[in-house]
């Protein structure tokens, strides 16, 4: 089980070679759920959230994640109805890295205070996702991303436990190598 884990940055690294998912040929539930797998930004985000909900423990297991996908529901819902919101992709791009150094620090806040950080970013996510609907069916497209993002932070939650029992600090370079390719994207 070891030898895997210097493979894990390669799948980090790794990113689809095409285009979102036309909503006309593939579906709109299908066009939402590829769509956060299509922005590194997005995967290192869904990713860090989940280890650093592992991280956490106790409730924050389930809480972080769902702060995050009950916001990025909102934000998706203000997209849709034109709400503004500022510096969205910066944001984005922000909560790879910011997230990243929680994780990296192993900084565990109150439940509140975890769930509200995770929430805040969750709203950028929402409002990039409500933003590029194009042609897709609001409500499809809406149940396909968020359970696709359900979906990373549980990936980071079992991920971050297999690599704790490997070495306990295993998990905190997760959230390096998400603060380093969130920078590397910012900066490339």
């Amino acid at each position: 089980m070891r030898t895997a884990l210097p493979l894990i940055p390669l799948f980090l690294l790794a990113t689809p070679a095409f285009a979102h998912l036309p909503p006309d040929t593939h579906g709109s539930f299908l066009a939402g759920a590829s769509h956060p797998l299509f922005g590194m930004d997005h995967v290192l985000a869904m990713l860090a959230v989940g280890v650093w909900a592992m991280q956490i423990g106790g409730k924050a297991i389930w809480a972080v994640p769902a702060g995050f996908v009950g916001a990025m529901g909102l934000g998706y819902i203000g997209a849709r109805l034109g709400m503004p919101l500022p510096a969205v992709e910066p944001m984005i791009l922000a909560s790879s890295i910011f997230i990243g150094l929680l994780v990296t620090f192993a900084l565990k806040p109150s439940l509140a205070g975890g769930v509200a950080i995770a929430a805040f970013f969750g709203v950028f996510h929402g409002h990039a996702h409500g933003a590029e609907l194009g042609a897709a069916t609001v409500l499809s497209f809406g149940i396909g991303f968020m359970l696709v993002t359900a979906l990373l932070h549980a990936a980071g939650i079992f991920l971050a436990q297999y690599m704790a029992r490997a070495h306990p600090l295993a998990p905190r370079f997760l959230g390096a190598a998400s603060t380093v390719m969130g920078l590397s994207l910012a900066f490339g």
